[in-house]
């Protein structure tokens, strides 16, 4: 049975100690989606929420999410990101927008932290842009799709395309 890294043989949480292991490009990517009523999907895709552009917005704020995961996370590495990016599809069937975050580094330890956490900030951010007209909103399915790099090899979601 595997061990939590975060827990030593006393049953005191620690810091993991990274410091022999090898740097190696990683990689990781996460999902999530924020459910909204039609009319509220209306206006954030007609540009008429009052807070202003509510994708871009939530796209800068995922990725200063993903930048500062390590001060707010306990015992998560703060880490020297190479890449982050942010995408947004709007599936007007579902009513949703679906987020999905892509994060990158080469180091000693992996991003799929950062991408959950880009994901989740962002999603939160479009809730807080929009909440004035739709207070309703369902903020679900965040999940890691991938990810990549390491000794533990690489992770791919089943359910991921």
């Amino acid at each position: 049975m595997k061990k939590l890294s975060h827990i030593n043989d006393a049953g005191h949480v620690h810091m993991v100690d990274v410091t022999a292991k090898d740097e190696t490009a990683r990689e990781a990517r996460a999902r999530g989606s924020v459910k909204m009523k039609s009319g509220t999907l209306a206006l954030l895709e007609e540009g008429k929420m009052a807070k202003g552009n509510v994708l871009t917005t939530a796209k800068i704020a995922g990725i200063m999410a993903a930048k500062k995961t390590g001060e707010f996370i306990p015992l998560c590495h703060p880490l020297k990101l190479t890449g982050i990016n942010i995408e947004f599809e709007i599936n007007r069937k579902n009513s949703q927008i679906i987020i999905e975050s892509q994060v990158r580094t080469v180091g000693q330890t992996g991003v799929e932290m950062e991408a959950l956490t880009a994901v989740s900030v962002a999603a939160l951010t479009i809730y807080d842009m929009c909440k004035a007209v739709d207070r309703e909103m369902v903020i679900s399915d965040i999940l890691l799709l991938t990810k990549s790099g390491g000794k533990s090899g690489t992770f791919i979601r089943k359910s991921a395309k």
